[in-house]
């Protein structure tokens, strides 16, 4: 009220507007009505300069208002918009929220899914085949969302660092870096800045991982006990999958299949085969053979001895005319027999070149048509066609052979061996099984399960399980699961943050406790009672016992060593590495800003216009409206770009118009 009675004093102070009355429409106003002032004397005006009106009273009373409030504050310094159409930005506190909520989404997301007793999501895809696929990995559910945030997008991308580096714990490191996150939302709240926060998770982390380090145990000088290792990582691995009821026998196929590569993280010399039917329990591990999900060609040998294998990448199918993109003009049917004939017989002398090379067994990527393959049946060799690029090079590294290409020259070219070549029967199918292969690392995994999801899930488990056994066999060190990892790094920060005399102390009590969430998590999905779980393992670590944990068959505590339940050093380590860098990424956010291509238009005008001119048909509940696309502006909702664009498009305009009369 006062600032209006102020503001009403100086308008009708102002010599041009003393007689018009205060109409101002804000909620900070009032209405005035104008009080009666004595009689003053005018005085002598200026001339009007350039562009101005020689009596202020012939303007309107809105313009005159609009001057005099111009002329008392000065020039006003507006925002100026940097940024063209189609392109939006979020500042401050705005885009840091909006960073952190999409993140704690996602690891909300896949929160029900931590731990041996997590929940299982099914993934529907919207294409036209519809396929439904149910899993609880975490990578798997996070590549099947489709998501517009950028932090969401941060968190996913480390869940796929995480499974292509170790495995295992995609599904924690999301879930981890949302507590942290959750964390320093708090902090945020409390006017903390968030560099503070970046500073005090630093030292967190560092104390974090120091602790971890200490805490591991190696035994790879005992093999004894780090095939125990092994075999303990594997079934901790397994639990929280769909092969947790068969944990046993799935970890001693899973460190046999790795203890035959003898340190080589190269898994690729690891073959796994699907089949339907059966159950679980019938997977079995082919330790002295390769199978190749292939047939033998009609009329081959099905089976030989003392093979020499030659692996080619060739076309096996001209012997038919096909002739693309050009005319051969013959004056009788005779002449083009003799065409026919002399592509047989260009492939006839193809086939001798191959044979030549003293090979038994040719396996082609490619086709083999009718002509070559009875060929090679009649010269005794073993043909195998089509076994697609995955096989051709699994199988060169198996049988110790090239891949060949053309067979000019025989004395360069080195053949594969093996002691036999069978066909076998697995289920209702047909596969080749190769024994006595010279690379002894190599091994075929036969899987087989009820339905095509539990085949598909069962891969999925073996294949993380594989990861983790391979990477610990190269770094050996072990640490006790069961969350007595997060409770002990939780302890090690608090202890460190007693060293600190900074404002880090806080944002470090809040990194021990986003810590100490992952117990919480893993109880909860159990159906326990979390608190009062982790409020008695935080006392077991207290007293020195830094090798309990959460035992969830019984919901209890136990020693985590004596019960084998065992977890890598190396994948625990990338879970809080990758957390963290993730979280200080996201915090430091304070502008988003959504560009634009660089041809001018931002993605969502290309989706909806299109490229280049056309006519755009607008449908509307009483009217057809038809306009040009002559610039790039972003077209209005409920449009659909018409397929033809032609350029005299008012000739299909008038057309619309006259269908639309």
């Amino acid at each position: 009220v006062a600032g209006s009675a102020t503001l009403s004093a100086l308008l009708r102070a102002t010599p041009p507007c003393r007689s018009a009355p205060i109409r101002a429409a804000g909620p900070l106003f009032r209405r005035t009505p104008p009080r009666p002032t004595p009689p003053r004397p005018t005085p002598p005006r200026r001339p009007a300069r350039h562009g101005e009106t020689a009596d202020p009273s012939a303007l309107p009373a809105r313009t005159r208002r609009e001057a005099c409030i111009s002329a008392m504050m000065g020039p006003s310094l507006g925002p100026v918009n940097l940024f063209g159409e189609g392109s939006q930005e979020a500042k401050g506190e705005q885009a840091r929220m909006s960073s952190i909520v999409g993140a704690l989404a996602i690891a909300d997301l896949v929160k029900t899914s931590l731990g041996p007793k997590g929940m299982d999501k099914i993934l529907q895809s919207h294409s036209r085949g519809g396929s439904v696929s149910v899993t609880n990995d975490g990578a798997t559910i996070l590549k099947s969302v489709l998501i517009d945030n950028p932090a969401a997008k941060v968190l996913i991308d480390i869940s796929k660092v995480q499974d292509d580096e170790v495995g295992d714990g995609t599904t924690s490191v999301c879930v981890l870096a949302g507590e942290l996150l959750r964390q320093a939302a708090e902090l945020i709240e409390k006017k903390m800045h968030p560099q503070v926060v970046i500073g005090g998770y630093r030292l967190a982390r560092d104390a974090a991982l120091k602790a971890l380090r200490a805490a591991a145990i190696d035994h790879s000088d005992d093999e004894a006990a780090f095939r125990q290792d092994l075999l303990n990582i594997a079934m901790t691995t397994l639990s929280s999958k769909v092969l947790s009821q068969d944990k046993e026998h799935f970890a001693a196929i899973a460190v046999d299949a790795v203890m035959k590569l003898r340190g080589s993280t190269n898994l690729d010399q690891i073959q796994i085969i699907k089949r339907i039917g059966g159950t679980l329990k019938d997977s079995y591990l082919d330790p002295d053979g390769f199978l190749l999900d292939k047939k033998i060609g009609v009329g081959c040998p099905k089976r030989m001895r003392d093979c020499k294998v030659m692996i080619a990448n060739s076309p096996m199918d001209t012997d038919k005319v096909k002739i693309y993109g050009s005319k051969v003009k013959v004056d009788s049917v005779s002449k083009v027999a003799e065409i026919e004939a002399a592509e047989k017989k260009k492939m006839l002398d193809k086939v001798d070149k191959i044979i030549a090379h003293g090979c038994n067994v040719f396996i082609n990527r490619q086709l083999i048509y009718n002509l070559p393959e009875q060929r090679f049946a009649d010269a005794g060799v073993m043909s195998i066609e089509h076994s697609d690029f995955d096989g051709t090079e699994r199988l060169a590294l198996v049988l110790d052979g090239d891949i060949v290409s053309t067979f000019d020259t025989p004395e360069r070219v080195k053949l594969g061996s093996c002691e036999l070549i069978e066909e076998v029967m697995i289920g209702e199918d047909k596969l080749v099984r190769f024994s006595g292969c010279p690379n002894s690392q190599a091994s075929s995994i036969v899987l087989r399960g009820a339905n095509t999801h539990v085949v598909d899930e069962a891969h999925r488990s073996l294949h993380d399980a594989l990861c983790v056994l391979s990477q610990t066999v190269k770094n050996t060190a072990v640490l006790p699961g069961g969350g007595a990892p997060e409770m002990l790094m939780a302890q090690a920060v608090e202890e460190e943050s007693k060293r600190v005399a900074s404002k880090h102390v806080v944002a470090m009590e809040a990194y021990a406790k986003a810590l100490r969430t992952m117990p919480m998590h893993i109880a909860d999905n159990a159906g326990y009672d979390s608190t009062e779980l982790c409020a008695g393992l935080k006392a077991k670590h207290h007293e020195g016992r830094h090798t309990w944990g959460l035992e969830m068959d019984r919901g209890g505590l136990g020693d985590m060593v004596a019960l084998g339940i065992c977890e890598s050093l190396q994948v625990k380590e990338q879970v809080l590495l990758s957390s963290s860098e993730a979280a200080e990424m996201i915090l430091r956010v304070d502008d988003i800003v959504q560009w634009r291509r660089a041809n001018g238009s931002s993605e969502a005008a290309q989706r909806s216009a299109g490229a280049g001119r056309g006519v755009q048909l607008s449908f509307g509940r009483s009217e057809l409206a038809v306009s040009l696309l002559s610039d790039r502006r972003v077209p209005p909702p409920n449009t659909v770009e018409h397929p033809l664009s032609r350029p005299r498009s008012h000739t299909l305009l008038n057309l619309v118009r006259v269908v639309a009369a």
